[in-house]
């Protein structure tokens, strides 16, 4: 079933249940409410009867007029009047009367009694020293006609108010629903040839906004998923086929005719420098794979970072001895166990490692800052350098594997160290961040969470 007709349904099912128990309601408190009134109709009428057939004084033309004016006769009205001095109720008669009633009536002083539509109203008169049971009986007209009426009423109201139910349901509904509807309209247009369309954010609809902004966002992942796919490819077949066509080139020219020892051994010294350039290309580009898992694999345990960092320095210096290493630890934490973080030494080594060996290479051996800092949640590690930059266009690909930015021309690499570095930051489950301009250098900064 649609979440529309879910959505009307629910609301006329709610609706009619509050109607009919609210008709309901009135309805049998007025059907109620009209049998005490006749009761008491009955009991006025019985009470004047007695005056003016009981009575003998002056008054009682009066009450003649007042019951011929403002007393309308009843449907099947009938009046009895008992002398009990002459007439023992306590004993079987030929009366309809019910026996029960008359003797309620003799105990209770006035009694009521129904059989059918007919409703008896009774009462026991004092006068002259004499007991007398004096009883009205009629149809309930108002029963018969006025509550049949209600009940009718009733019936339509309640028809009137489900036809007006569905369609505030039903236009309620439609008004709820038109912007997901909008939104999945929007949804279909997108495909692998537009993944840069966005859905419009509604302002009016909190939700709605969210889920909006969720979808969005996940389109920006898929985005930059897509793109990093067609840049790895790219840049993955171009620095994979380089030293493959070579490697081809070279043997097919060597093999073209006789040569001399020399010269074979030249072109297998060029073959086997192009097959070592691949085989670490390959390796780079697995090993790069493999810690784009989720690290579930990797054996994490608390580790202290400044040792980590000084270790780094120390393996960095030996590889380019030029380099100038500044050790920033003024903004150490007091406590030494904010350093500590849950993690794998020798990943978290080469991820460190590459940053600051590219701050060394890309700087020329300028100084380069490496400052270690914390707080309560984590241990923030910052590479800055004075180096050549990286322009602005190619900042949001330096994360792409083999991508090399447009400056780097001049400097020996293979676009592996930023990929790398990132996963295994990632696989740690902190971050790394890269701001940097081709006029003032490149800083980055990893954040990792502490485990205090």
């Amino acid at each position: 079933m649609k979440t529309q007709n879910k959505i009307i349904l629910f609301l006329t099912s709610i609706f009619l249940a509050y109607i009919l128990v609210f008709s309901g309601f009135i309805y049998f408190s007025i059907s109620d409410y009209s049998y005490t009134d006749f009761y008491k109709r009955l009991e006025i009428r019985a009470i004047t009867m007695a005056k003016i057939e009981l009575e003998d004084d002056q008054d009682i033309n009066a009450v003649k007029e007042i019951r011929q004016d403002f007393l309308e006769e009843l449907p099947n009205e009938k009046i009895t009047i008992i002398d009990l001095q002459k007439f023992d109720i306590h004993t079987k008669s030929n009366l309809s009367l019910s026996k029960s009633f008359l003797e309620d009536i003799d105990s209770q002083e006035r009694a009521y009694y129904k059989e059918k539509n007919t409703f008896y109203s009774g009462i026991k008169y004092h006068n002259r020293g004499k007991d007398y049971l004096v009883i009205v009986s009629a149809e309930n007209y108002y029963n018969t006609h006025h509550i049949v009426y209600l009940r009718n009423l009733l019936l339509i109201a309640l028809l009137i108010s489900i036809l007006i139910i569905v369609f505030i349901a039903w236009f309620f509904s439609r008004r709820v629903l038109l912007p997901i509807q909008t939104i999945i309209g929007d949804m279909k247009k997108i495909s692998t040839e537009n993944l840069n369309f966005r859905l419009k954010e509604t302002e009016d609809n909190e939700e709605l906004r969210s889920l909006t902004a969720t979808f969005n966002n996940m389109l920006n992942r898929l985005e930059t998923s897509f793109e990093t796919q067609k840049n790895f490819i790219s840049n993955a077949s171009h620095e994979l086929n380089t030293p493959l066509t070579s490697i081809i080139g070279e043997a097919d020219v060597t093999l073209a005719k006789e040569r001399s020892k020399e010269e074979y051994i030249l072109s297998l010294k060029t073959i086997l420098e192009e097959a070592g350039k691949l085989d670490k290309k390959t390796k780079a580009l697995l090993f790069l794979a493999q810690t784009g898992y989720d690290g579930k694999a990797q054996t994490l345990s608390p580790l202290r970072i400044d040792e980590l960092v000084i270790d780094v320095k120390e393996t960095v210096e030996k590889i380019y001895p030029e380099a100038v290493i500044h050790l920033d630890f003024d903004l150490l934490p007091e406590n030494p166990e904010k350093l500590s973080v849950n993690g794998n030494s020798q990943l978290l080594h080469l991820a460190i490692s590459n940053v600051v060996m590219n701050a060394c290479k890309y700087s020329k051996n300028e100084r380069v800052i490496f400052a270690l800092s914390a707080s309560d949640q984590e241990v923030i590690i910052r590479v800055e350098d004075n180096g050549i930059g990286i322009p602005e266009a190619d900042l949001p690909y330096i994360f792409d594997p083999f991508f090399r930015a447009r400056n780097t021309e001049n400097f020996h690499g293979y676009g592996i160290g930023l990929p790398l570095s990132r996963n295994v930051i990632n696989m740690h489950k902190g971050s790394l961040i890269a701001t940097s301009n081709t006029t003032s250098g490149t800083s980055i900064e990893i954040r990792l969470p502490a485990t205090s």
